[in-house]
This record gives structure tokens, sequence and C-alpha cells, in this order.
């Protein structure tokens, strides 16, 4: 807490088993968040929002501030719709997406921003959004953090921190602290409603923690998310067969 106002620590880009590459359940993602200390997390699934809705309806539960969101497939590369509760169409435009968040509420945040083997969006399509991912812990080396962060500077996009976890114990290896000037220091977390966090992340009073995950991880994390990928592809070729996972199912 600060004498600004209330600061809240936000772990904005968090996956669970909704996503075809993630482990863990949402309940157990906000347990583990409240133990180390979080304010909150936004579950952010690939083109997937209902474990995300539930994760938010019940994080008061664990004294965390529910914030929904998705992680978007658009035509240029990924992006964050935070604040929303419905998943925007995949395959979009970037621009019309960003705008579909806006719209729905949320704000759009580009992760791991020029990262092609990671579909991150590359700097000749990063148009206008509501703030770059400029610490991702689970990129190989400080070089793509640093290269998101003197983008974000030099254009004044607001800046965030995250963990980009996709199992628990990756959660909150990076976070955005956010300042919330119109409330009140010492209010719980549960208390604080959704969209005033959000609104605080598009007025760029945000401040990011956090150290990048070890490589042999990360490493492991992207071989596991591929062969869940070519998994799905398998089987929803074969008739008869439900495809896995998923949080990829659609168009």
């Amino acid at each position: 807490m600060t004498d600004r106002g209330a600061t809240v620590r936000i772990d904005p880009h968090v996956h669970s088993e909704g996503s075809y590459d993630g482990h863990d359940p949402v309940e157990l993602v906000l347990e583990h968040a409240a133990d180390i200390g979080l304010d909150g997390v936004v579950v952010t699934d690939h083109d997937a929002i209902e474990d995300s809705l539930h994760a938010a309806e019940i994080a008061d539960e664990y004294g965390l501030v529910g914030i929904p969101g998705v992680e978007v497939s658009t035509a240029a590369g990924h992006l964050l719709a935070i604040g929303v509760e419905e998943c925007p169409p995949r395959g979009r435009p970037f621009d019309e997406t960003v705008e579909r968040v806006r719209e729905g509420g949320g704000v759009a945040v580009v992760p791991h921003p020029f990262q092609r083997s990671r579909h991150g969006v590359r700097k000749r399509n990063l148009g206008d959004c509501d703030g770059i991912e400029v610490y991702n812990s689970m990129v190989f080396t400080g070089y793509r953090n640093r290269r998101a962060r003197t983008f974000a500077a030099r254009r004044d996009y607001p800046m965030l921190g995250a963990s980009d976890a996709h199992s628990i114990r990756h959660v909150g290896r990076a976070y955005t602290e956010v300042t919330l000037p119109s409330v009140d220091a010492g209010t719980p977390p549960e208390a604080i409603d959704a969209s005033t966090v959000v609104e605080a992340i598009r007025a760029g009073d945000t401040d990011l923690r956090g150290r990048r995950t070890p490589v042999h991880r990360s490493a492991r994390q992207y071989a596991r998310g591929s062969l869940r990928k070519a998994t799905y592809r398998l089987t929803a070729a074969l008739p008869y067969v439900a495809p896995r996972p998923a949080s990829l199912g659609d168009g």
C-alpha cells in the first residue's frame, strides 16, 4: 500500500488447464497466488475464457481481486484481453481485436512482443494498444525483455510484468504492481472492483517486479505445449474422436 492509495500485486498472464499448454485448475492457481502474497491473477488461457470467468467469480474466496481475461490469437500474433467477459474471435486483424477488447471494457496488452516463435506481435504490426508486457519470466534471455521495454518506453506505452505461468510453480515469478489512487490504502483485494484495476492499467499506473524462469524449465514448457498442440491436430483429424485439447477447438 502507498499514500497514493492502494497498490495491488497482479500477475496478469497466467494459464490454467483451460489452455492447451496449461496444467492446473483455477482453484489451485488462486490458492497458490494467495499463498505467495499476490493480490490477484488474470487467467489468460489461449482463445478460451470459461475457466478465467470461473476464476474471477471465486477469487474473493481466496482473498483476491477477480479479473477475467484471455490470450487471443490475432492475425498478427497474441494479445492479452484483460478485464473482458467475452472472448474476441480469433484470427482477426490486430487493430480490430484491440477495439473489440476495449468495447468489452478491457485493456489490450501485447505479451512477449517480437518473439516469432511464441506468436508475438512483430514491430511493424504493433499499433495502438493499452500496454506492453515488457517483462515476461518465460523468455530464454533478457534481450527480449529489454527490447520490449525500450520499445514501450519510447512510445509511452504502459508497461507490465507477468509470469506467463503454465503451472503453479511459476505463478508470480513476475508480476505488476498497480496503483489505485481512488482506493483507500488498506482495502482488501477482494473488495476491489476489477474495472478499477483495468482503468489503472490503462492509465499506466503500473510498476513491474520479477525474475526469469530458469531456461531448462521454460524449454520444457515449450516442448510440452508443442506436444499437446500436435496431439490436438492429430485427434482433430480422426473421425469419432473428440479433439484435445479443447482450447484449440475454435476456428
